[in-house]
């Protein structure tokens, strides 16, 4: 087991009144982390390249990892996590795999595999513990599509009819497995990137698609939307740019009220291309989401809904940021083995 080790205040907002404290992890590991599910404030788990996986059950104050046998050389970027035992993970890459424990990732089952050397899978949602979609990269021009119904223990591809038609370069990034989301009971978005970076919107949990354009910054394959949050059903943020280009502020964040129909560009946007979107709290006073944007540059927050953006840290290479579904947790991820608590205080 491994335990904080580090203790580093990172933030003070004289705005907010809010001290921000980041608890990084010396895990010791020579891995990139990009998948990460926080269930409660006591259970989260992490996983990324070399096959590794990481669960705490204590709030992140220790930390059990393991790589998965057989799957030393995955990047397993897609990652839900369904309580202590139970989580299903997916590497980007061919052939595509997904995998599922049972008993808290000491033992992982093959549920799905797919040999065609065009399928690299970009993320996963669930909208309960029974009714999930990992989408991928398309394969002969239509998105990859799979869904499950019994909790990730089988997985269908969807016919290729009603999967969406992508344009040329288009496809998605598996930067922090935040480029799709389940919006209530049936909605679901998923963005993507590239040459032509859209919101691609289903109403009927993912048999009919519409695509919504977007002025994210495109038109090269390093281009696009790296993370798609919610605010609300019609409130919607949108963060990216070009990871060749990580200080780049061109067109690299928008906010949305109406479903996509017209795009806010922020009176003050991140410092630079971001990978990933949380809200970590709210402000009681303006009823406002705080949001914080992670990437390889740096960490960015905002106490209006993304509209104007401050700096939080210089610290590199956190490539995924979330709180958790039932709870207070906030956990971050990234490069160079890199895990950590967001502890806020007033």
């Amino acid at each position: 087991m491994l335990r904080n080790l580090l203790f580093l205040i990172v933030f003070v907002s004289s705005a907010s009144a809010q001290k921000m404290e980041l608890r990084q992890v010396d895990t010791k590991i020579n891995a990139s982390f990009r998948g990460l599910s926080v269930i409660d404030d006591s259970v989260a788990w992490v996983s990324g390249s070399k096959g590794w996986v990481g669960v705490t059950l204590n709030g992140g104050k220790d930390w059990n990892f393991r790589q998965v046998k057989g799957f030393e050389q995955c990047d397993f970027r897609s990652l839900y996590a369904f309580n202590n035992r139970s989580a299903v993970i997916a590497n980007a890459g061919s052939p595509a795999y997904i995998l599922r424990t049972e008993d808290g990732g000491a033992t992982w089952r093959k549920v799905y595999e797919n040999n065609d050397t065009a399928a690299f899978i970009d993320g996963v949602d669930f909208r309960d513990h029974k009714n999930g979609i990992i989408y991928g990269d398309p394969i002969n021009g239509r998105l990859l599509l799979l869904s499950t119904t019994d909790g990730g223990k089988t997985w269908i591809e969807h016919p290729r009819g009603e999967c969406p038609l992508m344009s040329r370069g288009e496809a998605s990034f598996a930067a922090s497995g935040t480029g799709i989301r389940w919006i209530g009971n049936r909605k679901i978005v998923i963005a993507t990137g590239g040459i032509v970076s859209r919101l691609l919107v289903s109403e009927n949990r993912g048999k009919c698609w519409e695509a919504i354009s977007t002025p994210i910054l495109q038109g090269k394959a390093s281009t696009g939307i790296f993370s798609f949050l919610a605010l609300d059903k019609k409130s919607w943020v949108i963060a990216g740019g070009d990871f060749m280009q990580d200080s780049l502020r061109t067109a690299n964040l928008f906010v949305t009220y109406n479903s996509g129909k017209s795009w806010n560009a922020p009176a003050s946007t991140t410092r630079g291309y971001r990978e990933c979107l949380a809200v970590i709290g709210s402000m009681p006073v303006r009823n406002a989401n705080t949001i914080l944007a992670t990437g390889p540059g740096g960490i960015d927050i905002s106490y209006d809904n993304g509209n104007n953006w401050l700096p939080l840290s210089d610290e590199k290479q956190f490539h995924v940021v979330k709180r958790s579904r039932h709870g207070d947790l906030i956990i971050m991820a990234g490069g160079g083995g890199k895990v950590a608590v967001v502890k806020v205080s007033n």
